[in-house]
């Protein structure tokens, strides 16, 4: 069963009648149309169409039409029930599999300047071949790309594995060899679920999962397993911020390696009495004892929940980080005639303790159509096996919170605008080897440099102090408080507060420094050594290490709750 959250890259619009008549029935008995008001819609919109096509000044695509009435349907249902018609079909395969015909690299698009090359995957053919993050893709076999859109070139770059493909780039930074050209042949690539894990601490080991595939348990049983087998590993902390979940069956796997066999991890329920499924370990634990921490945040959903959540109800991890993306909605695959695949959703899932945590009731919504979260007044409590109190309807509360600061504008806007990604492939191109990961730091040598790099007649970002003197100079002006000394007063402030950019990088150096390093590293160690830099300046991974390294505090989080009448 599919259980990730919608990603706008997977996407997918409905095609068929049979499509409309699978969701209706997947809609809750109280919402379910009779059978003849079913039937009435349908010739409705089939005559409807059947006019467009006769009488219409213009030629109709059919497919888009339908897909477009189709997906307008499905929206109004939830985000997670989609179609995936037979020419993408790769598209689902990838989503369970993680797997896919291509040459391993991430693009993108950047407006009014083409598609780059912006992550070669280690030991794929783009990075084997030599082709760098920067690269700007011109033309891809005798076709020049340089108007397409990501879509498109993501398109022609996917294929069948062992078909060639010539790929021609301009290298920023190279001189009079700009335009190079690569031959390549495209093969099954292979997305790691478990792209980094290792030693943290001298007794904590660290196990990085962006995703739950078929293959996912798998990976985090042999990086477990590894890191075992340093007698001085003592406790773990699983990595799932960001994963935006995947397969039940993962998560029920991964979680069989820390609690004994035959333990319920979770029950879905769909439509109907006896509809309802539980799911138990079926094989021997890894590991009973081993102290485990869980981080989460507001993008870890779905079987990345199912995870932290079960191993909390059991109390059998701590969990920290900020409060998850709180999907508790159960997809299932049907065949779709002409070989389509339907995405659809076919009931809830509830953790150990009963909970549901889905944060949004999409068959509750306001007059506009909108949805909101669950607020937590309306929430309910439950209790973990040692009697904690946890609650349903809005994700998983961590045990222990991490505030992450807020991005302002001038940091997002120098990831926003590229100007780290640019100033990363200046750098790489001038700098053959920087030190490993776990060595790297943003020198102000190059904090320097990349305030040089920074064109301030072309960075924009919201200066908010200016903006707000000006908006007191209006109100001033319309409320008849404007005199020459108000003016004066307010000519000062304006000079006090106006922004100077070199001073407003300096004053966000930290942040930048976690942007710069970032994208630096992976140009020379690829994903694995973005993760491991990151981790040196990691507050939820230090927050995790600090609890792992006292027995007590650990223990104290997750101890039986005591009776009423036994607290003192």
């Amino acid at each position: 069963m599919k259980l990730s959250p919608r990603n706008h890259r997977f996407n997918r619009l409905a095609a068929g009648c049979l499509g409309v008549a699978l969701v209706i029935t997947a809609a809750s008995a109280d919402t379910r149309s009779p059978k003849t008001d079913i039937s009435r819609s349908i010739d409705i919109f089939t005559s409807v169409f059947k006019e467009l096509q006769t009488n219409y000044v213009d030629s109709i695509d059919a497919e888009k039409s339908i897909n477009t009435a189709i997906a307008a349907m499905l929206n109004d249902i939830d985000p997670y029930t989609e179609y995936y018609p037979a020419s993408e079909q790769e598209d689902l395969a990838m989503m369970t599999s993680g797997e896919y015909g291509g040459i391993g690299a991430v693009i993108t698009e950047i407006p009014g300047r083409g598609i780059f090359i912006s992550e070669p995957y280690e030991g794929t053919p783009s990075q084997k071949a030599g082709l760098k993050a920067g690269d700007l893709i011109v033309a891809i076999d005798a076709d020049t790309v340089l108007t397409w859109h990501n879509s498109q070139v993501s398109n022609r770059l996917k294929g069948e594995a062992g078909t060639p493909l010539t790929i021609t780039v301009k290298r920023p930074y190279n001189g009079p060899d700009s335009i190079l050209k690569f031959d390549l042949v495209r093969s099954k690539i292979q997305l790691p679920s478990v792209p980094y894990y290792g030693m943290v601490s001298d007794n904590t080991g660290y196990i990085y999962l962006t995703q739950f595939t078929d293959k996912s348990a798998a990976d985090v049983r042999n990086a477990l397993l590894e890191l075992m087998k340093n007698p001085a590993m003592k406790s773990l902390i699983l990595d799932l911020r960001g994963n935006p979940g995947g397969l039940l069956e993962s998560a029920v796997k991964i979680v069989s390696y820390f609690v004994p066999k035959n333990t319920e991890v979770i029950r879905t329920r769909g439509k109907g009495l006896l509809n309802e499924k539980v799911y138990k370990t079926t094989s021997a634990p890894i590991d009973t004892d081993l102290p485990i921490v869980v981080l989460i945040d507001g993008s870890s959903a779905s079987a990345a929940e199912i995870t932290a959540g079960a191993l909390q109800d059991m109390d059998r991890a701590v969990i920290i980080g900020s409060r998850s993306f709180g999907k508790g909605l159960v997809q299932g695959t049907r065949p779709i005639p002409y070989d389509g695949m339907f995405k659809v959703t076919t009931g809830k899932y509830y953790l150990p303790s009963g909970r549901l945590i889905q944060a949004i009731d999409y068959s509750r919504r306001n007059p506009d159509g909108s949805v909101a979260r669950t607020p937590d007044s309306l929430t309910n409590e439950f209790a973990t096996q040692h009697g904690r109190i946890v609650r349903d309807g809005g994700g998983i509360t961590p045990d222990i919170k991490v505030e992450y600061p807020e991005i302002n504008r001038l940091t997002y806007n120098i990831v926003s605008d590229h100007w780290a990604f640019d100033f990363a492939t200046r750098y790489a191109a001038t700098h053959p080897t920087i030190p490993a990961p776990e060595q790297f730091d943003v020198t102000d040598t190059i904090f320097n440099e990349f305030k040089a790099f920074i064109d301030p007649t072309k960075f924009e970002y919201d200066k908010v102090c200016e903006q707000m003197v000006q908006n007191l100079r209006k109100v001033a002006e319309s409320e008849g408080y404007m005199t020459d000394s108000t003016r004066k007063q307010i000519d000062i402030l304006e000079g006090l507060l106006r922004h100077d950019l070199g001073h407003d990088l300096d004053n966000n150096r930290r942040d930048i420094d976690d942007i710069l390093a970032s994208e630096l590293v992976k140009r020379y160690y690829y994903q694995r050594g973005q993760v491991a830099q990151s981790l040196r300046h990691d507050n939820a991974v230090d927050s995790a290490s600090a609890v792992l390294s006292n027995p007590l505090r650990y223990k104290e989080i997750l101890a039986p709750v005591k009776p009423a009448k036994d607290k003192k």
